[in-house]
C-alpha cells in the first residue's frame, strides 16, 4: 500500500542579502513538521527555495559590478550553506532562475491569459523599490510604504494586469466553506476584511527592467513577482510537462508563511490557481514575527543592538539542537514573540542542561553503578511505577494532536512534562536508598528500567525537533543500532538486552552572566 503523502513548503526567500533568524524560524518549523510526518510514516515532500528576479536584484547586481545571475548565485550558495548548518531536511530547493521553473511559469501565464484574466493596460501609482510593490494613495502610511515604511515614488508604465477583482467572491466563499484553508483565525479575519474593502486588479508585468521571465508573446515585458514567485509550489513538482510528482503531492498540505505575505498566499495565489483551473492548496498558515526591541527582525535590522540574531553565531556557540529547541518551545505559532539572548540561555540551561541532560546522565550513571551497565528487568510495580508508565505511553498522542495544529511549543511542553515527572520519580523512589537494601534489589531494578524506558520514549518524541540529540541519547541508552520509530513511543518495555554507555553531557550548563556579556560584545560589534 502506498504511503500517505504530505507536502509542506516554506516561502521562497528573496536573496537580496543574507538571511536572518526570522527566516530561520519559519524554516525550522517546516523542518520539524516534515521530520514529524516522516517519523509517522508519511511520504513527505518538503520544499524551500529562492525568489531571484526583480528590479532590486538587478540594481544590487549593477552596484556590485556583476551580472544578476552571478549576484544571486553567490547569495543562494550562502543560503544553502545556512540550511546545511541548520540541518534542514528539505527534499527540493527551487530557484526561480532555473529553466524548469521559467518554462512552467510561462505556461501558467498563458493559461490565465487564454482564460481572459490577463490584459494589457497602464499602471500609475506609488512604487516601493525594496518591496517591489505598487500602492494606492489610500494604502500609504504617512506617505510611505505600508510594508517596510520606506519612501515611495510615483511611477507609471505599460503593464499587464490580472483580473484579481473577479475572484473576490470566490475567495470569500472559500474562507466560509473551508475555514481551515487559512489559519490561524486572526489571519483569516484580516484577509476577509481586506477583500471586503475591494480588490483591485493586479499588476503582473514590468517593462522598465529585464531581469525576469519574459511574458509569452511580448518579451519586452517581464513577469512581476506574483505569477513568477508564487508558481514555484507547482513548478517544483514538474507541472505540467513532468507531472508524476505533481500528481502525487499536489495539492500541498500546507504553505507555511510569515504573516506579512499571508495576503499573497491566501488571496493572489488561490485566485491565480482558479484562473488556471488548477486545484488549490489545502492550507495556508501564517506565523508571527520574531521581534527584537519591539521591532520585526529584518535584514536591515539584523545587526541592530547587542542581541545576537545571526543563527550561525548561535549555532557555533550552542549547537543547532539548542537553537531549534528554543525557537520551537518559546514562541506560540501565529503570535509575535520577542527574541532576547537571556531568555534563550535560560531555556538552554533549565530545559536542556538541567531537565533532559541531567536526567539522562543520572540514569545512565545509576544503571552502571547499580546494574553493571545492563538495563535490568522490571519485576515489581507500585502506584508510582504505574503512573509514570501510563503517562509515558500517553504522550505521543498528545504530541501528535499539537503538531497537527502547528502548536510546537505545546508539543514540547508535553514531552518536558514527562521529563519533569521522571526527575521527580527519581526523588520519590530514592534509588540510592534502595541500593543499600539487598532485599529491595528488584524494586531498584524496576526504577532503573522505567527510567531507561522513559528516556527511550523521549528519544523518539524529540526526533522532529532535535534529531541529533535523539541519536546521542540512544547511543548512551544502548540503542545505537535501532532506529527511532514513532509507534515505539506507544510501547513501554522494549529495552531487553540493552547496555548503557556513558557519554558526554548532552548540553553543558552555561554561565548565563558570562554568556550574556560575550553575546553583547558580539552583537555590539555587529551593530557598528
Amino acid at each position: 500500500m502506498d504511503k500517505q503523502t504530505y507536502y509542506i513548503t516554506t516561502p521562497i526567500y528573496y536573496p537580496s542579502s543574507n538571511l536572518h533568524i526570522g527566516h530561520t524560524y519559519c524554516t525550522v518549523m517546516a523542518d520539524a513538521m516534515a521530520r514529524f510526518k516522516r517519523l509517522q510514516g508519511y511520504d513527505v515532500m518538503f520544499l524551500t527555495g529562492t525568489d531571484e528576479h526583480g528590479q532590486k536584484i538587478q540594481t544590487k547586481a549593477d552596484e556590485t559590478g556583476v551580472t544578476p545571475q552571478e549576484y544571486v548565485d553567490e547569495i543562494v550558495a550562502g543560503i544553502k550553506d545556512l540550511w546545511a548548518t541548520m540541518e534542514i531536511s528539505y527534499d527540493d530547493f527551487i530557484r526561480t532562475t532555473e529553466d524548469r521553473h521559467m518554462k512552467s511559469v510561462q505556461q501558467i501565464w498563458q493559461r490565465m491569459y487564454d482564460k481572459g484574466d490577463i490584459y494589457k493596460g497602464a499602471y500609475e501609482g506609488w512604487y516601493c523599490t525594496p518591496c517591489e510593490s505598487f500602492w494606492t494613495e489610500s494604502q500609504l502610511e504617512d506617505g510611505k510604504c505600508p510594508d517596510c515604511g520606506r519612501p515611495v515614488e510615483k511611477a507609471s508604465e505599460e503593464a499587464y494586469f490580472f483580473k484579481l477583482s473577479n475572484y473576490a467572491n470566490d475567495i470569500l466563499k472559500l474562507y466560509d466553506e473551508h475555514p481551515e484553508f487559512l489559519e490561524p483565525e486572526t489571519r483569516r479575519n484580516e484577509m476577509k476584511s481586506f477583500i471586503e474593502q475591494g480588490l483591485e486588479d493586479l499588476c503582473v508585468s514590468r517593462c522598465t527592467f529585464d531581469w525576469g521571465i519574459p511574458v509569452p508573446g511580448d518579451p519586452k515585458h517581464v513577469m512581476y513577482v506574483w505569477v513568477d514567485a508564487l508558481s514555484n509550489y507547482i513548478t517544483a513538482l514538474g507541472w505540467p510537462d513532468s507531472p508524476e510528482k505533481y500528481d502525487k503531492y499536489w495539492p500541498a498540505d500546507v504553505h507555511l508563511v510569515g504573516k506579512e505575505i499571508v495576503r499573497f498566499h491566501s488571496i493572489i495565489w488561490p485566485a491565480m490557481l482558479m484562473s488556471a483551473d488548477l486545484p488549490l492548496p489545502k492550507q495556508v498558515r501564517g506565523h508571527g514575527w520574531l521581534l527584537l526591541g519591539g521591532e520585526k527582525v529584518s535584514k536591515s535590522k539584523a545587526a541592530k543592538g547587542a542581541d545576537v540574531i545571526d543563527p550561525v553565531i548561535l549555532i557555533e556557540r550552542y549547537g543547532i539542537d539548542a537553537l531549534k529547541y528554543f525557537l520551537l518551545r518559546e514562541y506560540t505559532f501565529g503570535q509575535d514573540g520577542s527574541f532576547t539572548n537571556e531568555v534563550m540561555l535560560k531555556r538552554m540551561n533549565f530545559d536542556l542542561a538541567n531537565d533532559l541532560g541531567n536526567l539522562l546522565s543520572r540514569t545512565v550513571s545509576m544503571i552502571q553503578k547499580y546494574c553493571g551497565g545492563a538495563v535490568p528487568a522490571a519485576e515489581t510495580k507500585d502506584a508510582l511505577d504505574e503512573e509514570i508508565i501510563n503517562m509515558a505511553i500517553a504522550v505521543a498522542d498528545k504530541v501528535s494532536a499539537h503538531m497537527d495544529e502547528f502548536k510546537f511549543n505545546n508539543a514540547l511542553e508535553e514531552i518536558w512534562a514527562l521529563i519533569a515527572r521522571a526527575n521527580k520519580y527519581i526523588d520519590e523512589k530514592e534509588p540510592w536508598v534502595l541500593a543499600k537494601d539487598e532485599a529491595r534489589k528488584a524494586e531498584l531494578d524496576t526504577v532503573m528500567r522505567n527510567l531507561a524506558e522513559v528516556l527511550r520514549i523521549v528519544s523518539v518524541l524529540i526526533v522532529p525537533f532535535m534529531h541529533t540529540t535523539s541519536e546521542r541519547m540512544r547511543v548512551q541508552l544502548g540503542l545505537s543500532g535501532s532506529e527511532a520509530v514513532w509507534k515505539d513511543a506507544y510501547e513501554f518495555y522494549m529495552m531487553d538486552g540493552c547496555t548503557v554507555e556513558k557519554g558526554d553531557m548532552l548540553f553543558p550548563r552555561l554561565d548565563i552572566d558570562k554568556e550574556l556579556e560575550e553575546l553583547w560584545t558580539i552583537g555590539a560589534g555587529n551593530a557598528v
